[in-house]
């Protein structure tokens, strides 16, 4: 082989290694563009995957709110809290807006997986590829788009409603039209659903009605007695159970240390309000237990150290059964009772809400002859004026709202007497309000004290005698 050909051979030689060359970057060029589209197409899933859990657990944390943290939100300035009660208050749209979009999502992840994973595969292996994806999307969805979120969202119900409220306002308007449709067409399978089963409400009357219909002679007065509270626990609110502003023991901030031991020592209760030169400024509550330490102290010692700032408040209107609650969930045995205008309107207690239900308690510190009424012939009684028409009425054995059309705003016999007569009565004057006779008793110029109570004979029992 002569010179020329040596070199022709070696040119054609390095020509071809340069194709070659060329090729295998352009081969290495497609597998990396391939592997970025691949890459951001499992980022997309992923965040299709996080999208699916906010959405799955914003279901559970909106509807598990307790009354508590729903009160909490409506007491807040936050515009977070205030968007998150406007959501509740469409509770029907807001839970067709969250399934619509949590569907959308779901499809939309198994739409972008199957796409990925036949690129990667091709569609020669189509029936091997649906099955492992099935499987891997299905697992995926339900742990970490449905049972890790909700977990979540249960523990932290609050926290997780806050952070999905803007987002899912957003999408209630974006959606709206759809959501719309899902919520109706669901309203009206609701109702023909309560149609065909045809069942209608049991009123709280109805039930009382049904218990007196029931028991006979045989039965015990407690056990009515119990019933009927249970049955009435939700009808009645904080106002009617309380101790009222002018019979509560509390104490002024700046009161000498003996005189608070002997006040607290005449009253012997175990919680002792106190306030700061009126009672509506209450700053906190005294334990008695925490003065044990401290009763050989000298008059100067500063008892206030040991106030506890932790009060609770509630409305007049606050119903026991909530109130109840609030005292289980806090782990307090007291509230202070707030009128609408912030002052205070009374204190009620743990003790207070459960005899609602079970009826007086009375422990070894009651005082036995500190009764709130005397029986004094067959069917004529003298009770306190101070004392609460809800007990008078359980006493009775009556329905809770027997005085509701003449009583007013008085929760009490003497403000009862006020509504009867339309004036402060004098002692000797009388009402009758079916199947009772009012007379007074004892007043001055500020309150009745006692009233005689008379139980009228009605007109079958007249015919019998």
């Amino acid at each position: 082989m002569n010179e020329s050909d040596s070199f022709g051979w070696n040119l054609t030689s390095n020509l071809d290694n340069l194709q070659s060359l060329d090729v295998l970057l352009q081969i290495n060029s497609i597998q990396a563009s391939s592997l970025a589209i691949y890459a951001f197409e499992l980022f997309i899933i992923l965040i299709l995957l996080l999208l699916s859990g906010l959405i799955s657990g914003s279901e559970v944390a909106f509807f598990s709110l307790t009354t508590q943290q729903i009160e909490e939100c409506k007491e807040s300035n936050k515009l977070v809290d205030k968007k998150l009660l406007q959501l509740l208050g469409k509770q029907k749209l807001l839970l067709a807006t969250i399934l619509l979009l949590n569907n959308l999502i779901n499809i939309a992840i198994v739409i972008g997986s199957t796409y990925m994973m036949w690129q990667i595969f091709g569609r020669e292996e189509e029936g091997v590829v649906v099955v492992v994806l099935t499987a891997i999307i299905t697992a995926a969805i339900v742990f970490f788009g449905e049972v890790v979120p909700k977990v979540i969202a249960r523990q932290r119900s609050l926290l997780f409603s806050r952070s999905v409220a803007r987002p899912m306002a957003f999408a209630i308007i974006i959606f709206q039209p759809a959501a719309w449709i899902l919520a109706f067409m669901g309203e009206q399978l609701e109702k023909s659903v309560k149609k065909g089963q045809n069942q209608t409400p049991v009123s709280v009357e109805q039930l009382n009605k049904a218990l007196e219909l029931t028991t006979n002679n045989e039965v015990a007065k407690e056990a009515r007695q119990i019933l009927r509270g249970v049955i009435n626990f939700g009808q009645i609110n904080a106002k009617q159970i309380m101790t009222s502003r002018t019979e509560i023991t509390a104490i002024e901030y700046a009161t000498p240390y003996h005189i608070l031991l002997e006040t607290i020592k005449e009253s012997g209760y175990s919680r002792i309000p106190i306030y700061k030169e009126k009672v509506d400024d209450i700053v906190g509550l005294l334990y008695a237990k925490d003065l044990l330490a401290y009763l050989k102290k000298e008059s100067d010692f500063e008892w206030q150290s040991l106030i506890r700032e932790n009060v609770f408040y509630v409305p007049e209107t606050k119903k026991t059964d909530d109130l109840f609650q609030d005292f289980q969930t806090k782990h307090i045995h007291m509230a202070i009772v707030v009128d609408e205008y912030g002052g205070t309107s009374g204190l009620v207690t743990l003790e207070d809400v459960i005899e609602e239900i079970v009826g007086e308690i009375n422990d070894e510190f009651d005082d036995d002859d500190e009764k709130l009424f005397v029986r004094t012939a067959e069917d004529e009684y003298i009770f306190e004026g101070k004392t609460l028409l809800s007990d008078f009425v359980k006493e009775f054995e009556l329905h809770a709202s027997h005085f509701d059309t003449v009583k007013g705003e008085s929760e009490s016999i003497g403000g009862l007497m006020l509504e009867l007569f339309s004036k402060m009565p004098i002692r000797g004057e009388s009402k009758e309000f079916v199947p009772f006779e009012f007379i007074i008793e004892s007043a001055d110029r500020k309150r009745v004290k006692k009233v005689k109570v008379r139980i009228l004979q009605r007109e079958d029992q007249k015919e019998e005698d």
